[in-house]
């Protein structure tokens, strides 16, 4: 029972970060797409492996840059200097797993026969083509006001009170 809690809590925690940081939204986005895509590569096992690290380590590190500058918040309300440090140092955090990740990303999916194989079966299908397109604006609108936006400006759109 107990671990139940722990999971329970575990995934209001990934909520909550989704719900309120657009960077998650953004990697939350970005993990989604890689992994849409991934098949074209033929990764292996392996290959996946390093993927789902690679993911999990950029998505925790950002969530541990929220926990980090949510309690700076909490501790100082005003400007300091060390609270700045903290947090940069936080940020940093997450944006060298970043570059990592573009270097994983570099690794896994830089062969160009299979981009160019890829690319012919997207344009094969041009139905799957405007569905990439139309994910790709619902995605951009995911990430800039996220899902309690997206529900407010829902609501406010269609259930206006005459």
């Amino acid at each position: 029972m107990r671990f139940l809690k722990s999971l329970k809590y575990a995934l209001r925690g990934i909520v909550y970060s989704i719900n309120t940081e657009r960077n998650m939204r953004f990697h939350t986005v970005a993990a989604f797409y890689t992994l849409l895509f991934s098949p074209f590569f033929h990764l292996g096992r392996l290959g996946y492996a390093v993927l789902f690290l690679t993911i999990g380590s950029v998505v925790s590190a950002e969530m541990v840059n929220t926990v980090v500058e949510t309690q700076c918040d909490l501790v100082s309300t005003t400007f300091s200097s060390g609270i700045r440090g903290v947090k940069d140092l936080a940020a940093g955090g997450v944006l060298v797993r970043a570059f990592c990740a573009v270097g994983v990303a570099l690794c896994l999916f830089a062969k160009p026969a299979y981009i160019a194989a890829g690319w012919r079966w997207l344009t094969d299908r041009p139905w799957l083509l405007a569905l990439l397109a139309v994910s790709a604006v619902l995605s951009a609108v995911y990430v800039s006001i996220g899902p309690p936006g997206i529900r407010d400006r829902l609501h406010a759109l269609f259930c206006r009170h005459r």
